[in-house]
């Protein structure tokens, strides 16, 4: 089955420590700058805005005699002034301050306090003029001289002048500063809420902090029935599911469940799929998780992660984690040109201790899933932490037709569709594939309207996921068609000639994919493990016979064989490198590196073990193997010369045949032995041969 996407669903647990809804960090940084904005104003108005003015003993009595003289002045019927003093600052002697009109005088034990106008009037009386520099009402305070005869004094001239008095109020502080406190404490409320929102994964301030994700049970409705086609993986975790039900009947006789699983296998194989049903069958908390969510650009961050995904997963024991693609995390170590170690090699350390360290885990289960098992490191592998290593393969004819049978429950599917003929005919596929492939045939049926999926709709799917979307406007002119015919027929009449290919399943000059004029589709009638030295050779023949068939025809040959060259290169290359089928003897001359379940390989290739003298003979012997295949592939072609323009016309005409009308063709054009003596034998190559058989053959001999 395919790897399904993990859930975007998490755990209504409120103690739940997972992924936080995603948010924009932009959005995250505005609001941090809003914040810092209305807090610096705030701070700015509790420390200046409300700064009392010092007015020293004897000017505040001074300015008080100033307002007995104006009120003196309006009694007797004059003209009063405002009353005010100009004193000289005691912080720069150079400056003067006015100080005017009292309002409002508190009398306290030890201080005197009130309000005033005030100004600065700078260095000299011109800024008295200045009609910006206005007076300001402020707060003052003064430090009160306590005696009797200043207080008697102070208190006649207080009353002469007439300014509205009292004694000091209790400490009003509190009442007075009662919204900037409110402000302040929102401010701080704020800013927390703020942090703890931003604080998600992926954010500054939960480096430390797991990102794995819960699933509970609502969330884990998959079964070992929903894993079809894999049912060697699924025995092989089947009972670590009994142990997380039944662990009684396996302690009782001294066994324990398996610390680790690893899931290998090709991508779309199902691992994650299979996983998930461990966990939904087994009914306990899984944690999911990816194995590049512990690597950080900070060293100790990947490391903190891990330990803090164990210790969610311990609080919650028994319960599983899976931690998909490992091999972002579990790379072999390796030797640091500096002498240090990277932030990986220190979670990979964090993780090997967590799982099987002093302080192991009891009752947590750690399953994984990798494409890249080569290069994970030995110490990960070991017994203890990952005990099993489970094989989830591509999928047999049996188990495509079951994946099949999953996948079309929700598709509705007409009478004439067979799932094992669409099974048979798609060798290769993986679960991820068989998927979309029933997605893109129902798509095509809804597309023309029918009521059901046929098989019409599957033999298109197959053909636009083998080949590519079908490229209509990608016309070619009337040179290139025949062109392209004639490839595309050599390819076919080849494979059909040769006892030890597989079968031609659909011949098309209809361009599909990035580059593809046409294409010859083949498929095996079974599935196969091995490949033979004729069966390469017979491979590589069929790859030239394009090429050839326009050098021979069309006295010319075009750039749309690169492809086929190359791969024919390749075949040639690993008979003598890897296979040991030529001249040079049964002998490897290098050792690969790649990843036995990526189709690029992976890894870093190939590692050359041999000289320049060497390499020379080698260059000589793929030439030579190539230079016999193609004087081979010819003498086919120009026998069966009838043929080859029979199936080119019919290509044209109609741009696609199948595997029917093709040997309907070659047996109407035929004149002689149709396969190839010599190959083999001319029986296919799935018969095989039995001794009594043998026995018969050398009775008649004899």
């Amino acid at each position: 089955m395919s790897d399904n996407k993990r859930s975007n669903r998490g755990s209504n647990d409120p103690n739940d420590r997972g992924d936080a809804p995603s948010r924009e960090t932009r959005t995250g940084g505005v609001w941090l700058v809003i914040i810092g904005v209305i807090l610096a104003v705030m701070m700015s108005a509790l420390l200046f805005g409300q700064n009392s003015r010092s007015l020293r003993y004897p000017d505040l009595t001074k300015l008080l005699i100033e307002h007995a003289k104006q009120k003196q002045i309006e009694a007797e019927g004059g003209k009063a002034e405002t009353p005010k003093i100009v004193v000289d600052s005691p912080k720069d002697p150079k400056i003067q301050l006015e100080f005017s009109d009292l309002q409002l005088v508190l009398l306290g034990d030890d201080e005197i306090t009130g309000t005033v106008m005030y100004r600065s009037l700078g260095s000299g009386s011109k800024a008295a003029d200045d009609p910006e520099n206005l007076p300001t009402r402020t707060d003052f305070k003064t430090v009160r001289v306590v005696n009797e005869t200043q207080d008697a004094y102070f208190d006649k001239i207080l009353r002469d002048s007439g300014v509205t008095w009292d004694n000091a109020r209790p400490n009003r502080w509190l009442a007075d500063n009662w919204f900037n406190l409110f402000m302040l404490g929102a401010i701080i409320a704020i800013g927390v809420i703020m942090l703890r929102r931003i604080g998600g994964v992926g954010s500054p301030m939960s480096f430390s902090r797991s990102r794995g994700k819960l699933h509970g049970q609502e969330d884990l409705s998959i079964s070992f029935e929903d894993a079809a086609g894999i049912d060697e993986a699924v025995e092989e975790v089947r009972e670590i599911v009994d142990f997380l039900k039944n662990s009684e009947k396996y302690q009782a006789l001294g066994g324990r469940i398996p610390k680790g699983v690893l899931l290998v296998g090709p991508p779309g194989t199902g691992k994650t799929l299979l996983a998930k049903a461990i966990a939904g069958e087994a009914g306990v908390p899984f944690f999911s998780l990816s194995g590049s969510d512990f690597v950080e650009m900070f060293v100790g961050v990947g490391a903190a992660r891990v330990r803090d995904m164990f210790q969610q997963a311990t609080s919650r024991a028994p319960c599983i984690i899976f931690i998909d693609e490992l091999d972002a995390l579990g790379k072999s170590r390796s030797g640091s040109v500096v002498g240090g170690h990277d932030e990986r090699e220190q979670t990979l350390n964090a993780l090997l201790v967590e799982m099987d360290g002093f302080d192991s885990n009891n009752g947590v289960i750690v399953v994984a899933a990798t494409n890249r098992p080569e290069t994970l490191d030995p110490a990960l592998l070991r017994p203890g932490r990952f005990d099993r290593q489970v094989l989830v393969d591509r999928p047999d004819v049996a188990g495509r037709e079951a994946i099949l049978k999953v996948h079309v429950r929700s598709v509705k599917l007409d009478d004439e569709v067979d799932l094992r003929h669409i099974a048979s005919i798609t060798s290769g596929f993986v679960g991820a594939d068989l998927a979309n492939l029933v997605n893109e045939a129902a798509l095509l049926a809804a597309r023309a309207d029918k009521s059901a999926v046929s098989t019409t709709e599957f033999d298109e799917a197959v053909d636009r996921v083998t080949a590519g979307l079908e490229k209509k406007n990608r016309v070619m002119n009337e040179d290139e068609k025949i062109r392209v015919a004639y490839h595309e027929a050599a390819h076919a009449l080849v494979a059909a000639a040769l006892p030890n290919t597989d079968p031609v399943h659909k011949v098309s000059i209809i361009p599909r994919g990035f580059a593809a004029l046409g294409y010859t589709m083949q498929r095996p009638d079974s599935e196969r493990y091995l490949m033979t030295k004729l069966e390469l050779e017979s491979r590589m023949k069929v790859l030239l016979a394009g090429t050839l068939a326009e050098e021979m025809v069309l006295q010319d040959i075009s750039t749309g064989a690169q492809n086929d060259l190359e791969r024919c290169t390749e075949i040639a290359r690993s008979m003598v490198m890897d296979f040991g089928m030529s001249r040079l003897g049964r002998i490897n001359y290098r050792h690969s590196t790649g990843s036995p379940f990526l189709a690029g390989g992976g890894g870093n290739g190939h590692s050359m073990t041999y000289g320049e003298d060497t390499a020379k003979l080698i260059d000589k012997e793929v030439s030579r193997i190539v230079e016999d295949a193609l004087t081979q592939t010819r003498e086919i072609l120009t026998q069966r010369r009838e043929v080859l323009e029979a199936i080119t016309q019919r290509l044209l005409e109609v741009e696609s045949i199948d595997n029917g009308e093709l040997f309907r063709i070659i047996k109407e054009h035929s004149t002689g032995p149709w396969l190839v003596p010599g190959t083999i034998t001319e029986k296919p190559r799935a018969q095989i041969r039995k001794p009594e058989n043998d026995l018969d053959t050398l009775k008649d001999a004899e």
